[in-house]
């Protein structure tokens, strides 16, 4: 027995990009949906957008409003940049309605206002025939409506006369009514909920999730969106198994050396290096020497700085011989200094995708960790957000070199957070004291993809940039800070072998 299959229908697009991602192309045409959020959310935004969208596609659209009047959707328009002007803006209670010569006493007034909302609606659908259609918002029927059944029975009213005709409908919703508005979420064919978290410190973070869509498949959780001049821009959750592509897997150098037999032979494309110490020690400036080591071999970098200011990163880099800046200019290298509390995860994870994906960017570095992780204590689930983030960068084949910063200089140092799970290589810097000098060493203390050497190694910043020294066998316990010397090996810059001074 043979059996017919109804055609899936072409995807509406909303006007939003990110919101067609996250539906995977859209809206089914011609069904109703739900815009949920408190005020201030962005639900006119998204409806004006989407109205556009339509215009775009040359579809005719009606804006009917029961809250704001026509020149302040305008002004909000105009905000954007917009010109509204290409459909039709409706306002449903005129000025004149509030005369006296409307009032009458046999019905009661509600009664009279929600009837005659409702016909003007139908009315004028079927006047214009608009391919899309907003209604803002359902508060006001609510509160027309009185009680819920008459309420739930004028939207099922509208919902059946907007079925039989070709249009998609936008209903948008305050959420004034508390948990009972939820009610309509089974009339709808989609909800979409806005929402606007405030936090201690630092701006909003707006996010968005989808609460329902029948028929199609759309990515779950929460995404986060800004709301900015010339509309919303929403960021889709990374689900870094999405993603895959085919990379060559040799080995690339640092450009030092002594840091490439460290870490046995070199980075692995496809994979992450934490780059560990305290304050000082030399993370930043190894992480830029492995990026200028990038750019030569003409590689496109991205470089995302949370800790300092942009002019004394690029001071410090010049002083020690690595300029960036002719890099810059030549479009290879994208530096961009990051205020924690102003960008969501989800904003930085789709930077990042865009530099990989758009810029064709193959070595990421960002610097610090603790600033991204410390500076955003009202997100929840950082970790996981990073650990999409290593994933999805580990599957473009991405060099990827993360800072992070530890408490103390010499003696035990501690770490406020543990990320070493998620790395492939760490390479670990410990201040140590000797004949009345700081000095530092360097050790890789783990390496997914090479067989990696296991001593410790003095390093310093040279005339000729990085230099990593012989192991320090004639040491014991440098990573404790006060090492006992019994040998003869030569320091870095030392003119001679070193005495024994320690434990005599």
């Amino acid at each position: 027995m043979s059996t017919t299959h109804a055609t899936t229908p072409a995807r509406l697009t909303t006007g939003i990009k990110g919101i067609d991602a996250i539906l995977g192309g859209g809206f089914t045409p011609n069904r109703m949906y739900l815009v949920e959020g408190a005020p201030g959310t962005g639900k006119t935004t998204l409806a004006l957008q989407f109205l556009l969208q339509g215009l775009a596609e040359g579809q005719s659209g009606l804006y009917i409003t029961l809250s704001e009047t026509r020149s302040e959707l305008l002004a909000i328009g105009e905000s954007h940049g917009w010109d509204l002007s290409g459909f039709t803006i409706l306002e449903q209670l005129p000025e004149e309605g509030l005369g006296p010569q409307y009032e009458q006493t046999v019905l009661h007034p509600a009664e009279v206002e929600l009837g005659e909302s409702v016909r003007n609606v139908i009315q004028q659908a079927d006047r214009l025939k608009p391919a899309r259609i907003v209604l803002d918002s359902l508060s006001e029927l609510r509160l027309l409506s009185e009680n819920p059944l008459r309420y739930r029975r004028q939207i099922l009213a509208l919902k059946r006369h907007f079925s039989t005709r070709a249009c998609t409908v936008l209903l948008l919703d305050d959420l004034s009514a508390g948990p009972s508005g939820v009610q309509l979420h089974s009339i709808v064919h989609g909800v979409i909920r806005l929402e606007n978290v405030a936090h201690d410190y630092g701006g909003n973070r707006r996010r968005l999730h989808v609460a329902k869509m029948r028929g199609i498949r759309f990515r779950e959780g929460f995404h986060d969106f800004t709301l900015e001049t010339g509309g919303l821009r929403v960021y889709p959750r990374l689900v870094a198994a999405e993603h895959h592509s085919e990379f060559a897997k040799q080995p690339v150098t640092t450009g030092t050396p002594g840091l490439d037999a460290l870490v046995g032979g070199g980075l692995l494309p496809g994979t992450n290096a934490l780059v560990i110490g305290p304050s000082g020690v030399g993370k930043t400036t190894t992480v830029v020497s492995c990026l200028i080591a990038a750019l030569r071999r003409g590689e496109r970098c991205a470089y995302y700085v949370f800790d300092e200011t942009l002019a004394t990163l690029l001071g410090r880099c010049a002083a020690l011989g690595m300029p960036l800046e002719p890099h810059m200019e030549s479009g290879l290298l994208t530096l961009r200094q990051i205020d924690p509390a102003e960008i969501s995860p989800g904003q930085l994870s789709n930077d990042v995708r865009n530099a990989v994906e758009e810029q064709g960017v193959r070595y990421v570095a960002i610097d610090s960790l603790n600033a991204y992780l410390q500076a955003m204590p009202g997100e929840r689930y950082l970790l996981l957000h990073m650990h999409e983030l290593l994933g999805y960068l580990n599957q473009q084949g991405v060099i990827t070199m993360l800072v992070l910063g530890q408490h103390g200089v010499i003696g035990e140092v501690q770490t406020d957070i543990d990320i070493s799970y998620l790395s492939d290589v760490v390479l670990l810097f410990r201040y140590f004291e000797h004949h009345g000098e700081v000095l530092t060493a360097v050790t890789t203390v783990k390496s997914r993809g090479n067989e990696h050497e296991r001593t410790i190694h003095q390093f310093r910043l040279g005339p000729e940039g990085l230099e990593v020294g012989e192991a320090l066998r004639d040491f014991e316990g440098v990573l404790s800070g006060l090492p006992p010397y019994r040998g003869s090996t030569a320091l870095l810059g030392a003119e001679s072998p070193l005495i024994e001074t320690s434990g005599r």
